[in-house]
This record gives C-alpha cells, sequence and structure tokens, in this order.
C-alpha cells in the first residue's frame, strides 16, 4: 500500500465559489495542505534512531527512499528526517542543474576557474602533533610558527595555503547537502503513528465533521 505523505493528509471542504457551484451548499474537498507532519523532538534529536548516507549522483528523495526502504512514496521520511523544506534549494543540484546555475550565476566557464578563497593544509610537527588543521579559510599568505623540541628552535611555516576557485568552491558546497541522516527502518511505524494522530481533527472547532474532515463556515453572500 502506497505510503504517501498527501494520502494522510486531512480533507477540508470549502465553499464552491466556482461557476458549476450553483447552490449554497455546494462544497469542494481538498487536501488540508496547512497540516504539517513532522518527527517527535524525542525522535528527530536522538541520532540512534538515524543513520548517515551520502546521496549519491543525481538521486531524488524518492530515488533514496525505494533504496532504503523499498518504497519510493517514502520521500518524505527522507526530508522530514532532514527537515529539507525546500527541495529545490535544500537537496542538492543534478549534475544539468548545477552546469545551469554555474552558468547563470558566473556567466561563463573561465569565472569559475577564478580564486574564490585559500585554505590551509593540515601542519604537523615531526613528532606527529596537529600545529594548523587543514581546511580553514586563511590568507593568502598565511604562515604558521611553532616551536621544535627535538631541534630546539622555531620553524616557520609559509607554504600552507591551497587555492578553492569558484567552481570547486560551488561544488563542495552541493556536495555538503549530499550528507543526510536516514531513519532506520525499524522505526518507520512509529512514524506512521506520529503521523496519524497529527493529521486527527480534534473536537470542539465548530468546523469538525469527523477525524478526517472539516467544512469551512459557509459565508456566501448573495
Amino acid at each position: 500500500m502506497s505510503n504517501s505523505y498527501f494520502r494522510n493528509l486531512p480533507n477540508f471542504e470549502y465553499v464552491n465559489r466556482t461557476n458549476d457551484g450553483k447552490n449554497i451548499s455546494d462544497y469542494t474537498t481538498v487536501k488540508n495542505l496547512f497540516k504539517k507532519g513532522k518527527l517527535r523532538e524525542d525522535i528527530f534529536q536522538d541520532l540512534t534512531f538515524f543513520d548517515k548516507y551520502f546521496i549519491k549522483g543525481d538521486d531524488r528523495p524518492d530515488n533514496v527512499a525505494n533504496e532504503i526502504y523499498d518504497d519510493p512514496t517514502l520521500d518524505w521520511v527522507i526530508l522530514l528526517s532532514n527537515n529539507i523544506l525546500n527541495v529545490q534549494n535544500e537537496w542538492p543540484l543534478t549534475q544539468e542543474s548545477f552546469t545551469t546555475y554555474m552558468l547563470e550565476t558566473y556567466l561563463n566557464f573561465d569565472r569559475t576557474q577564478n580564486t574564490h578563497h585559500y585554505e590551509s593544509i593540515e601542519i604537523k610537527d615531526p613528532d606527529g602533533n596537529l600545529i594548523f588543521p587543514k581546511g580553514l579559510e586563511v590568507d593568502e599568505d598565511q604562515s604558521v610558527t611553532y616551536y621544535d623540541r627535538g631541534t630546539e628552535s622555531y620553524v616557520e611555516i609559509e607554504d600552507m595555503v591551497t587555492e578553492v576557485t569558484v567552481y570547486e568552491y560551488e561544488e563542495k558546497r552541493n556536495d555538503k547537502k549530499r550528507e543526510i541522516f536516514i531513519l532506520k527502518p525499524k522505526y518507520l511505524n512509529l512514524v506512521f503513528d506520529d503521523l496519524e494522530e497529527m493529521m486527527e481533527y480534534k473536537k470542539g472547532s465548530t468546523q469538525y465533521v469527523n477525524e478526517t474532515l472539516k467544512r469551512a463556515d459557509n459565508i456566501r453572500l448573495f
């Protein structure tokens, strides 16, 4: 059975204001898109419920869901597990989309080869002690001086930076989005039960019809 997110959304009836709605009692039934599902905080904040995962190639959320859960309609579990609200901005671009983005942003390929910034390389002393970490954004002329106990003298390292081009920077930023968390399959039923409860309407509202249906107030004026 499909586990589509939208299948879980409750219904909402509103007054039909289209030309075919002739009577005051005519309603149109739609899914209530304002109802939002989410993972419980005690699950979302606990890493033992998740595995790390690296998105491959041009895979979409449904591809990942199919690989992990054998069900592409569970793409919403992938997105909720990573608090992704906007797939276009928060999911890694496909290679074609990435190329289009680069050309639209930088106008031509040559500009993508310009220097974006410089990063440090890892510096250790002869004993293997870390002097300067790798990957920090630094100035082009960054240097570091440390005391070498073996020679009992100060050593200055000047050649300790590497250039990062615009293309490399954007590619790394896109690839960072590939590092996500996957809810372990054995916890899926917990999420299904939580979602079902979240989507239920509660009694007490004048719009309440039943647990899966609300009806808008009819304020049509004639």
